[in-house]
Parts: structure tokens; C-alpha cells; sequence
């Protein structure tokens, strides 16, 4: 499902317009955003939750060349999977 499906999802199954679903539907994921920004955990329940990780720096190899390459440590958010989600796509 891409952004645009969504809205038009929102949009259908609450019957607003669809610019108003667009509102909601950026507004959700700036907050998810905005919190993951301040180093909050972002927990849904019965869905998953977001969170930011700390990764070191490291010496990798470039695939095209073979040459040596110093990757920075970076922060990068994950998305962990709640366990009903996990349940409702296995269909138990």
C-alpha cells in the first residue's frame, strides 16, 4: 500500500474529503517523525513501535572497486512489529 492508497483508505472509510485525509495521514507520520527526532519511542499498540539505533562506524569495502571506505556512525529509525499485527498477517 503506497501514502496515496492510504489516503484515499481514510478518505473512503470515513467519508471526509480527501484533502483532509492528506492532512491526517502527514500529520501521523511528521508526529512519528517529530518524536523519533527527540529520541522518543514511538509505541503503537497492537501494531509495533519505532524507535532510533545507534549504529558504530566501521571500515567497509566499496562493491564496485574493492577499495577500503570509512562508513560514519549513523542513527537510523527501526520498526519493530507488534505481537498482534504479528497475528492478524499469520491469520491465527
Amino acid at each position: 500500500m503506497t501514502k496515496s492508497e492510504l489516503v484515499d483508505a481514510v478518505s473512503h472509510r470515513h467519508s471526509v474529503p480527501r484533502v483532509v485525509a492528506d492532512a491526517v495521514v502527514d500529520s501521523f507520520f511528521s508526529g512519528i517523525a517529530a518524536a523519533l527526532k527527540r529520541g522518543a519511542r514511538v509505541e503503537l499498540r497492537g501494531f509495533g513501535s519505532f524507535a532510533m539505533r545507534d549504529y558504530s562506524g566501521y571500515t567497509g569495502r566499496d562493491p564496485r572497486s574493492g577499495a577500503a571506505i570509512e562508513v560514519k556512525p549513523k542513527r537510523l529509525p527501526v520498526f519493530r512489529v507488534g505481537r498482534e499485527l504479528k497475528l492478524r498477517v499469520e491469520g491465527e
